[in-house]
C-alpha cells in the first residue's frame, strides 16, 4: 500500500543485508514515519509485545522473521536448545493471535527436514518471506472477494456510497499488506465502487483513530472517525450499510476473537439487521477449537494503556498525559470474542463461507 505515494510493506528483509529485518514502528503513526531495524530475536519479541507491529498477519509474519534471525545468532553447540528457547520467546509476546504460535510451528517444521545448521537458517529466511508473501498474497483475494459483496450492496443503493462500519485497525499495517477488513474497501475504491468507511477510534491504543484512518486517507478512500460508543446510533439510523472486521483468532465453529469492543457492534448489528461480516486470511484459524468465548486465551495488558493517551500538541510534540486519578484501578482486556451466531459471513482468501462448522470445514477440508 501507500506512504506518501510510495509502496510499502510492513515488515520485509533489508535488500542489502538480509540478517536485518525491517519493520514501519506503528508507534509513532500517524505523526511520524518511522522505519525501525530488527536484527536478533530480542527485537522482534519486543517489537511484538509492545506494538511497535501488530494485527495476526503481521504478528505472525515477525515471529516468522524472528524465528530465522535466532538461527542466526545461535550457538552451534547449543543450537537446537537456542532455537527451542527462541520459539517459547516469540510464542510468549502475545497470547491471542493465533498466526503467532502457526507462524513458529511452520518454521519448525519447515527446518526439521535440513541437515546442516548452514541449510536450516537459509530455509528458515526462505519461509520467513514466504509467510509474508501468502499473507500478502491471501489478503489481496479476500478484498476481491469481499468487493463482491460491496458492489451488491452498491447496485441496491443505486449507486450511492457504501456506508462500511470497521473496528480498531485491520487494514494493511496489521498483515504485511491490503489486510483484512480493508482489503475489500481497498478493492472496491480501486474498481470505483462508492465507499465510506465510519472508522472506529478504538480505545485504549486508538488504532482507528491513528491508524486506519491514517491509512484510508494515503488511499484517497472518503472516511469519518467516529468514537467507540457510536456505532449502535448510526444502524438505528440507517447509517451503516455493513459491518466488516478482522480477527486474530477463529475457532473451526466460526466463533471469532478481535479488538475489544467487536462483540458490542456485531449484537447492534444483528438488532438493526446490518449484515456482519469477519474477514480473515486461513492461517487465523485455529482448527484445534470450537467454544470460543471458553477456550479463546484473552490477553490482559497493563492499566497504563486506559490510564494514559499520548498525543500530538499544537507545537509538535507528542506527549503522554494522564486521564484518570492515578489511584484509579483498571481492567484492560484486549479481546472479545463474538459468537458466530453473530455473523454474516466470514470473507477468506478461498471465497465467503457461513460462518459455522460444516462450511468453514468443508472449504478448508485440507486443513480442517
Amino acid at each position: 500500500m501507500k506512504v506518501n505515494n510510495t509502496n510499502y510493506r510492513t515488515i520485509w528483509p533489508d535488500p542489502k543485508n538480509p540478517k536485518v529485518v525491517k519493520i514501519i514502528d506503528q508507534r509513532h503513526l500517524p505523526h511520524k514515519f518511522v522505519i525501525e531495524d530488527l536484527c536478533r530475536v530480542d527485537d522482534f519479541a519486543k517489537a511484538i509485545f509492545e506494538m511497535h507491529v501488530r494485527g495476526a498477519g503481521l504478528i505472525g509474519a515477525t515471529a516468522g522473521f524472528g524465528f530465522y534471525s535466532a538461527l542466526l545468532h545461535a550457538s552451534p553447540n547449543h543450537f537446537e536448545a537456542d532455537m527451542e528457547k527462541a520459539a517459547a520467546q516469540l510464542i510468549a509476546t502475545r497470547p491471542t493471535a493465533s498466526n503467532l504460535l502457526w507462524a513458529v510451528k511452520r518454521q519448525q517444521e519447515a527446518i526439521a527436514t535440513e541437515s546442516s545448521i548452514e541449510a536450516k537458517i537459509s530455509k528458515a529466511f526462505a519461509t520467513a518471506c514466504e509467510i509474508a508473501d501468502e499473507d500478502a498474497d491471501f489478503c489481496r483475494r479476500l478484498g476481491e472477494h469481499g468487493k463482491e459483496l460491496i458492489a451488491q450492496i452498491s447496485k441496491q443503493k443505486k449507486g450511492k456510497p457504501v456506508n462500511i462500519l470497521t473496528h480498531c485497525n485491520a487494514g494493511w499495517l496489521a498483515f504485511v499488506d491490503y489486510g483484512s477488513a480493508t482489503a475489500p474497501i481497498y478493492a472496491a475504491h480501486k474498481a470505483g465502487i462508492g465507499v465510506h468507511v465510519w472508522v472506529d477510534e478504538t480505545r485504549p491504543w486508538l488504532q482507528g483513530a491513528k491508524l486506519t484512518a491514517w491509512e484510508l486517507g494515503q488511499e484517497n478512500v472518503p472516511h469519518t472517525l467516529i468514537p467507540d460508543n457510536t456505532g449502535g446510533h448510526l444502524m438505528q439510523h440507517g447509517m451503516v450499510d455493513m459491518v466488516i472486521v478482522g480477527t486474530d483468532r477463529t475457532t473451526r465453529s466460526g466463533d471469532v476473537a478481535n479488538k475489544i469492543g467487536t462483540y458490542l457492534k456485531a449484537l447492534a448489528a444483528k438488532d438493526n439487521d446490518v449484515p456482519f461480516y469477519v474477514a480473515l486470511p486461513s492461517s487465523t484459524f485455529d482448527w484445534t477449537i470450537r467454544d470460543g468465548v471458553k477456550d479463546i486465551p484473552i490477553e490482559e495488558r497493563s492499566a497504563d494503556e486506559i490510564k494514559f493517551i499520548s498525543g500530538l500538541t499544537e507545537d509538535g510534540r507528542n506527549e503522554t498525559v494522564l486521564i484518570a486519578p492515578p489511584e484509579t484501578k483498571g481492567a484492560n482486556y484486549g479481546f472479545d470474542v463474538t459468537p458466530a451466531r453473530l455473523v454474516r459471513g466470514l470473507i477468506t482468501e478461498r471465497g465467503i463461507t457461513a460462518a459455522n462448522e460444516r462450511d468453514i470445514c468443508a472449504m478448508y477440508a485440507d486443513l480442517a
